[in-house]
């Protein structure tokens, strides 16, 4: 049995939204599709036909990257590696990094020469180095995929060239984006570099939102004839992170000015706020049969939400709580929920869970708990 507690008011009635002020639409953008997203909450703020699947052109190599940062989070690969140039790379058409055949590089300026100079020889030599074949990194890169949810993508090379049956949408790209900042914030910085000189051959990064923007810090552009260009965005503004996709623009202007408007809207309309720290105690509860008789009651995770802003007074935080918690209760074991609203629209909710294990009583102690159960 599920018994409501109102938790606690956690603010105060809301002044803009209970004026009845609107926000306006999002800005009208030439591209295919595109999407924002909050990268904290994974709540989609704007979008556009996201579900489209599209040719991604170089937006590939975010995969290909993540590929990557995997094999080096799993110790198959160190940044130190001397890797071989084959031939094959060497040729690849397109943007290329100058690496050149039978030459030894290492996989850091590898993995700096796709990121920044989008090379496509970069990226095969990067692929074969990890999986031995491309052929056989590509199929890391769907495996990958499928795991984070990419349900919508394909790939059948590591450079975006085009080729059939080689596509992604731009839910799936915002997912792939969000997924490199969150597990790999080491490696995500090379994202932000302006520039990159290998073989005495400088290269401006093709994202001029970093020069544009301070606020900017990634991700990745991409063109070919068939996908128009396109460009991945990630932007911090005090303490909240958005990400926006937007695919098929016309020009490279387009494809910046289209993303400037979608972090400026979603910046200046909406906020982000962390309500709770995951593993810290937001109450406690009675544990029949147990010793000690009370557990510490919390969430697994942070808990964030995205609002419209000036929102924050009118959030209210609610629980729905066992009432009879019976002993031995595991760590993590689900308790309950924490339920918030706004405006009394309920808008996230997380599992409530015990933060440490509470193990049986003695027998008579648990005796006398059974009897007053009963007695109750």
């Amino acid at each position: 049995m599920i018994r409501a507690w109102v938790l606690l008011a956690l603010l105060l009635p809301l002044s803009v939204l209970a004026q009845g002020v609107p926000i306006p639409a999002p800005p009208q953008l030439g591209a295919n599709s595109y999407i924002l997203m909050d990268f904290s909450t994974g709540h989609v703020i704007a979008e556009t036909s996201p579900d489209e699947i599209l040719d991604p052109a170089s937006l590939t190599k975010l995969m290909t990257a993540y590929a990557g940062f995997k094999a080096l989070g799993q110790g198959q690969v160190s940044l130190d590696d001397q890797v071989y140039v084959s031939e094959k790379a060497w040729r690849t058409d397109g943007s290329r990094m100058f690496i050149e055949v039978g030459t030894y590089v290492s996989l850091e300026d590898l993995f700096r020469g796709m990121i920044i100079q989008s090379g496509n020889d970069a990226s095969v030599a990067l692929a074969e180095h990890v999986a031995g074949s491309e052929e056989a990194f590509v199929g890391l890169m769907n495996q990958h995929a499928e795991a984070l949810g990419m349900t919508s993508s394909s790939f059948r090379n590591s450079t975006g060239l085009p080729e059939a049956d080689h596509y992604m949408t731009a839910r799936d790209t915002v997912v792939l984006a969000r997924a490199i900042i969150s597990e790999f914030p080491d490696y995500y910085s090379w994202y932000s570099e302006r520039d990159f000189t290998y073989n005495e051959i400088t290269q401006h990064n093709r994202n001029a939102l970093l020069w544009r923007d301070p606020s900017v810090d990634g991700l990745k552009t991409g063109y070919t004839a068939a996908a128009g260009y396109c460009l991945v965005t990630s932007a911090e503004r005090s303490g909240m992170r958005l990400i926006s996709v937007v695919m098929g623009m016309d020009s490279p202007e387009a494809r910046v000015s289209a993303s400037q408007a979608l972090l400026n809207y979603g910046f200046r309309f909406y906020e982000t706020h962390k309500l709770y720290t995951g593993g810290e105690e937001i109450t406690n509860a009675r544990v029949w049969g147990g010793e000690p008789q009370t557990a510490a009651l919390g969430l697994m995770e942070d808990f964030y939400l995205t609002i419209p802003r000036g929102g924050f007074d009118a959030l209210s935080a609610a629980m729905d709580l066992d009432p009879e918690l019976i002993a031995p209760l595991e760590t993590h074991t689900p308790v309950g929920y924490v339920r918030v609203s706004l405006d009394g629209e309920s808008l996230s909710e997380m599992p409530l869970v015990a933060l440490h294990d509470v193990p049986e009583a003695s027998f008579w102690a648990r005796i006398k708990d059974e009897i007053s159960l009963w007695m109750q």
